[in-house]
């Protein structure tokens, strides 16, 4: 008998367990979808609770909170709470309380074309400079000719402003509490003043598209503010006689551009308190024991092929109706629902990766990262791992839109890069947690974006390109921008943005087996992308075929006469990406019975022609056709290396010697970079099974930013946890979940490994429960002293047949719907339990 395999009498009995609940397991899967939808948990009924737990203390609460002992000094000292489209960064001031707001459909601008039909010419133009290899004249014609227009900016709502009598600092700063609750998406401020002591309670609760904000003092009478609003962009505001603010605007950039309205509604409690109205603008709270603030927000957005002028919404109208329908809900009643609809998603995943969990809250979290190169505490890897998972649940939920490049809090009224989605890796990025760590619907406003880019992006492929199916490039925004940014070539002149992001939808089907998603949102789109790639290679004198003219997303090369140049041709992330969506497109066709379409023909015909990866004389993946001096070895960008990660192109099992090279291109690359790039290079070392490495990543990203001086870092973090480009960018905050993830597990359909990147030295003892696998299987693993101690599997109704993979041992195993399959260390079957 193969040592490999499971014992001949363990296996057989699992299997025949299995097939015996095989009709309650039908009902199991949708007894566990309906766990899932509901927000139980499987081990929480009991099903798996390993020995590790006990040693490990898993079922322990432990707590996830980001602390502050003071008032936010700066921006990056908020802390976020958001609802997917209605955002808020709450600063904690004492006696000026200044809230942040912002709605994810504020953008500048209006549907634009996103066509150029001088296009053509100038491509056949750069094609003959690049086949006659003249790269760097070739990049000078782009750069000139290839040029489009900028995206647009997205825009910040305005301020709540809660002026507070007598609370001077002097007084209170020894009492004073700030904290965000990863686990009730709420954030509290405690504070005493003499003998009274002052709470304030924020959430944005979805259930209810409403931020609510709870003032109270210990002391009967106590309370008393001023509430008023403002805004940067053009606005007023006025009151009503239901103790509520109106204010009303427009968007920059244009006179009938978006149009928006925010509501505040006031209600007190307490018998001496009184609300007056101040000139008509402001609202005044006296003697009062507590209040409930509720915000709601609307625009006249409706959608990115309607003129703002166009739209027959009415935002003041929606936004009273809104309000007016919740305002004599209680307090109690708001809170639970959104506990509710938050922990649903939120409690699908655990993670602990040590056993300490004596978490000492008097101490703030800025002093925790301070000292985390020396101390190097597993429970903050824990705590920004959950704030990833925290921060895409706040900011994309089914019909928003999706998160942008700083999700959806934004500071400035044109922010920087615009907070425009960026399609070279940083939208993508945002999303990568959502499949991996059980957060699978927090897609769908992707998915709607990517559908209304096809729509566009058909326009763009015809007329720029003469070529058929759908086309985008680097930046886009709310109208769904399909065209070349503005500016250099470096970064402007690449048409694989849509090709990369419409790879999500079938990460989706893979991980969820949802065949009517595949069939009816999904392949659309991929065929679609496949078909403009089809058209876009052309073949070369050598019988491959040629991507011309060509980038690697914003880095330039040195051309064979010296000169710096960025176009050029096939570069290998061109490849990497077109391999990846034939490959798709290839299973996708068989898994729904289309495999004689002419499409899948002329891709199985072109993916044959594709041209190899090389590798360059010093040993590195090489990022270009040929291997040119590169002038900044230490770029951002690792494009070059997207087949290992998220690609599946190349992979240590199939391709050592090119992993090799990836290794050697990943060491030459260094440490430094942006936060996103720190974090890409930890999913990169973690499918180069370097588990060294990859938390050498994981550390470097420990290193706490100063907004007075962020000039002077690369990568980070904010005290608030925000992560740092610098500026703050959203993506290393997602992405940072999806790399610790990728650490723990990784799967295709076939295979799942287990512990592939560990680092045992520094997460010795550890347990996480409800990562998700492809193949439609949820994962728990507990591991001790470094080595796998349990693991257990479960289908989300569909049949799953897996090679589990760990340290050199591979087993077999059929996971059957409605049953939690346990293994022990050495991979043996151990248990099967139902789900009901």
């Amino acid at each position: 008998m193969d040592p490999l395999q499971l014992p001949s009498l363990v296996l057989p009995l699992c299997i025949f367990l299995s097939f015996s609940l095989v009709i309650l397991g039908r009902f199991g899967a949708m007894e566990e979808h309906n766990d899932w939808v509901m927000g139980r948990k499987p081990w929480e009924k009991d099903i798996w609770k390993p020995s590790t737990s006990l040693v490990m203390g898993v079922e322990e609460s432990r707590p996830l909170k980001i602390i502050f002992k003071g008032p936010a000094k700066n921006w990056t000292d908020a802390l976020p709470i958001g609802n997917g489209r209605f955002g808020a960064m709450v600063h904690g001031g004492l006696s000026s309380e200044i809230i942040n707001l912002n709605d994810d459909t504020l953008w500048t601008g209006v549907p634009g074309d996103y066509t150029d039909p001088n296009a053509p010419q100038a491509i056949a133009n750069v094609r003959k400079l690049v086949d006659s290899g003249n790269y760097s004249e070739a990049t000078a014609f782009a750069d000139k000719e290839l040029s489009g227009d900028s995206s647009n900016a997205y825009q910040l709502l305005g301020d709540l402003i809660l002026e507070f009598d007598d609370h001077d600092s002097a007084y209170i700063e020894q009492t004073y509490h700030r904290e965000l609750d990863l686990d009730t998406a709420t954030v509290t401020v405690k504070y005493s003043v003499g003998d009274v002591e002052f709470t304030r309670q924020l959430f944005a609760s979805s259930p209810d598209q409403v931020i609510v904000a709870k003032i109270s003092s210990s002391k009967q009478g106590s309370l008393s503010f001023t509430a008023s609003l403002d805004s940067k962009l053009d606005h007023h505001s006025y009151t009503n006689e239901k103790n509520q603010i109106i204010m009303e605007g427009s968007c920059s950039g244009y006179p009938k551009g978006i149009q928006f309205s925010l509501v505040l509604n006031l209600q007190i409690d307490g018998e001496s308190g009184k609300i007056h109205n101040l000139q008509g603008r402001d609202l005044r709270v006296e003697h009062a024991d507590s209040a409930v603030i509720l915000l709601v927000a609307s625009s006249s957005f409706d959608g990115p092929f309607t003129k703002p002028s166009d739209s027959k919404k009415d935002p003041t109208s929606e936004a009273l109706s809104r309000i007016n329908s919740i305002n004599n809900i209680l307090y109690s009643t708001l809170y639970t629902r959104h506990l509710d609809d938050y922990q649903k998603l939120f409690h699908r995943v655990s993670l602990q990766l040590s056993k300490n969990s004596n978490i000492d809250e008097k101490i703030s979290t800025a002093q925790r990262v301070q000292s985390f190169q020396t101390d190097e505490d597993p429970s903050l890897v824990e705590l920004l791992f959950q704030y990833g998972r925290y921060l895409l649940i706040s900011s994309s939920r089914p019909g928003t839109q999706p998160a942008n490049l700083q999700g959806i809090w934004s500071k400035d009224v044109y922010p920087p890069w615009s907070c425009a989605p960026h399609l070279n890796i940083n939208l993508q990025m945002n999303y990568w947690l959502s499949l991996s760590c059980n957060l699978q619907e927090l897609q769908k406003p992707l998915f709607d974006y990517l559908s209304f880019l096809a729509i566009n992006g058909k326009k763009t492929a015809n007329v720029n390109y003469k070529a058929s199916g759908w086309v985008a490039h680097q930046v886009t925004d709310i109208w769904a921008k399909t065209s070349p940014d503005s500016g250099q070539a470096v970064w402007a002149l690449w048409p694989m943005g849509g090709a990369w992001l419409s790879t999500h939808l079938w990460e989706h089907y893979t991980y969820t087996m949802d065949k009517n998603f595949l069939e009816n949102k999904a392949y659309p789109i991929l065929e679609g992308a496949a078909s403009f790639l089809l058209d876009w290679w052309i073949e070369d004198k050598d019988g491959y075929l040629e991507s011309n003219p060509s980038t690697s997303p914003e880095h330039m090369f040195t051309s064979l006469n010296g000169k710096p140049a960025s176009v050029s041709y096939s570069s290998t992330m061109d490849v990497a990406i077109t391999k990846e969506v034939f490959s798709i497109i290839i299973s996708a066709a068989e898994e729904l019975g289309r495999t004689r379409d002419d499409l899948v023909r002329n891709v199985l015909k072109a993916q044959a022609k594709l041209p190899p990866y090389r590798i360059a004389k010093d040993g590195s993946l090489m990022e270009w056709a040929q291997d040119f001096d590169d002038p900044d070895p230490h770029h951002r960008h690792v494009s070059h290396l997207f087949g290992i990660f998220p690609g599946h192109s190349i992979t240590p099992e199939e391709e050592p010697d090119l992993c090799k090279a990836a290794n050697y291109s990943l060491y030459k690359r260094g440490k430094e970079g942006p936060g996103w790039s720190t974090v890409w290079k930890a999913a990169l070392w973690a499918h180069l099974h370097s588990s060294e490495h990859a938390y050498q990543m994981v550390k470097h990203l420990f290193d706490l930013v100063d907004p007075e001086r962020e000039g002077s870092y690369e990568g980070g973090v904010y005290s608030n946890l925000f992560t740092a480009h610098p500026p703050f960018q959203i993506d290393a905050n997602l992405g940072f979940s999806a790399a610790i993830a990728e650490m723990l597990v990784q799967s295709t359909v076939k295979d799942l490994y287990l512990l592939p990147a560990l680092p045992r030295d520094k997460w010795s003892n550890g347990c996480v429960k409800g990562l998700r696998a492809r193949g439609g299987v949820t994962v728990n693993i507990c591991w001790t002293d470094g080595d796998l101690h349990e693991v257990g599997l479960w289908s989300n109704g569909s049949n799953s047949v897996k090679r589990l993979n760990y340290r050199g041992t591979t087993v077999m195993a059929d996971i059957l719907p409605g049953t939690v399959y346990t293994f022990d260390s050495q991979l043996k079957c151990v248990n099967t339990q139902s789900l009901l």
